[in-house]
């Protein structure tokens, strides 16, 4: 069970768990700000020094340790989070705000994510090409990147960094890593069960701490690679910076996920899915689905359908098992959003939904956010382009397939879409024509799976795909060898 009182908050540093000498850091309950949830010290820019010289000084050692015990690592830390799903599940729910039921299922998946990788040593590693050249083979296998420093978001804050870590761990690169600010406690977790699974000192060091703190990280001369999750103008900015010094950058950046419901499209289906990826995790992901387009000739149902649901919507305590919505992570979080429902109303949006939120008594104060269902008339309106990263869902009534798919690409953003629809010939057709890294058929736009990559398109990805196979592409360098044995002797 989680203690009482506020849990203190340390960095891991070289094998060591050391306490923060910067600036006071807590994360509180979003559904209870009052409540400080955990608490300490942020690291300093010393701290940074430290922790990248010990992952450079563990980095030989653990390249050389064979893939199959790095791998072996990994699986004894996935058994740890497994055994502490519900609790530490729990802590993900009290600190960021998603229900406990996603919390739960967000630390399993995490699980899941470092089963994958820990299993990597079975697979293939390189490949073997013919030689021209009589008495030669030539190979091509792959080498660790070196030091990583992982940035990670507050949305998902043990699953992402997993699928970051688990790869680069497992490749035989050693990481640094700066979780978001706001949620502390469950980065810590992750750290614990990797130490605890017998992870050397030096192969992962955390550092807790604000944007000082990553920015030191980004910019420090001895970090090889860095891998980020966040908003593009943050994914651009340390792209920039990294290029300067010629170090590689993976970005998974912003998202304006569109979902398509056609006239032939199973209705009762696309509600409960477009329910799904609009409102779970309070609209807080970056594959979630924010714009809707329909067809004319369901339109009418299709969205009476949705406004009941969307009324009927749960919202409260996410540590409550009825709760279906919950906060979302903080006040700035929520003002920025209700600015955006307030801005599209002014330029002339319809709300057509919008769901209950706790007004009085222990959960006044929370941080929570009205489900809301806006329609546009197709006139511009920033909620169609701009990320809120929130419960707001913007929809636009389109007269037939090709015109919903072109509304579909309408962005920026090419991270995710869904499209619905029961024509195979239809579906096939949002395939080529929807530019994203992401499509559902059928399902709701937010979901990933560990072994396939995951990634988008235009200005939401930059640089290799993650999970899958496709995390070697960043995480490893190809070395191509000319193998040739001398003459043979007696």
């Amino acid at each position: 069970m989680t203690s009482p009182g506020p849990i203190p908050l340390q960095h891991l540093v070289d094998g060591r768990w050391i306490a923060g000498r910067g600036d006071h850091l807590h994360s509180v309950n979003p559904a209870r700000p009052s409540i400080v949830v955990a608490e300490g010290h942020s690291a300093t820019t010393d701290d940074v020094d430290t922790a990248v010289a010990a992952a450079d000084r563990a980095g030989a050692g653990w390249a050389a340790t064979p893939m199959h015990q790095r791998g072996g690592v990994l699986l004894a830390a996935a058994a740890i989070l497994e055994r502490n799903a519900d609790n530490w599940g729990r802590d993900l729910s009290l600190e960021e705000g998603k229900t406990k039921a996603e919390g739960i299922g967000e630390v399993r998946r995490a699980a899941q994510i470092l089963r994958y990788y820990g299993n990597e040593g079975d697979r293939r590693t390189g490949d073997i090409y013919s030689s021209p050249r009589a008495g030669e083979q030539i190979l091509v296998t792959r080498k660790p990147v070196g030091v990583v420093a992982a940035i990670t978001p507050f949305n998902f804050p043990i699953a992402i960094p997993a699928w970051k870590i688990a790869p680069a761990l497992v490749y035989g690169n050693t990481v640094v890593w700066k979780p978001a600010s706001t949620v502390p406690l469950l980065a810590l977790r992750l750290a614990e069960a990797l130490t605890s699974a017998g992870l050397p000192p030096g192969a992962l060091n955390l550092l807790l701490g604000n944007t000082d703190i990553g920015d030191t990280i980004v910019n420090h001369p001895g970090v090889d690679a860095i891998s980020f999750t966040g908003s593009t103008a943050v994914g651009r900015r340390i792209a920039s910076v990294a290029a300067a010094r010629g170090v590689p950058v993976q970005a998974e950046m912003g998202g304006k996920n569109a979902a398509v419901v056609l006239d032939d499209a199973d209705i009762e289906l696309a509600v409960e899915q477009v329910m799904l990826g609009a409102f779970r995790s309070s609209g807080q992901k970056c594959t979630a689905t924010s714009r809707l387009i329909v067809t004319d000739g369901i339109a009418d149902r299709f969205l009476t359908m949705l406004a009941d649901s969307v009324h009927a919507l749960r919202t409260g305590d996410p540590t409550d098992d009825a709760t279906q919505l919950g906060p979302v992570v903080s006040a700035s979080a929520r003002r920025t959003i209700t600015a955006g429902i307030d801005a599209a109303v002014a330029q002339g949006a319809t709300t057509l939904a919008r769901g209950p939120v706790p007004v009085d008594g222990p959960l006044s104060d929370g941080y929570f956010v009205a489900p809301t269902v806006l329609e546009l008339d197709g006139r511009h309106a920033d909620v169609w382009t701009e990320e809120l990263f929130g419960p707001v869902l913007a929809v636009r009534r389109t007269a037939d397939p090709a015109a919903a798919f072109e509304l579909a690409n309408d962005s920026e953003f090419g991270l995710s879409a869904a499209v619905f629809t029961q024509d195979l010939t239809r579906a096939l057709e949002a395939v080529e024509h929807i530019d994203v890294g992401v499509l559902h058929i059928n399902s709701e736009s937010a979901g990933a799976d560990p072994h396939v990559p995951f990634g988008g398109a235009k200005k939401s990805g930059l640089g290799p795909k993650e999970q899958g196979r496709a995390a070697r592409e960043f995480f490893t360098h190809t070395a191509t060898v000319y193998l040739r044995g001398g003459a043979v002797r007696s």
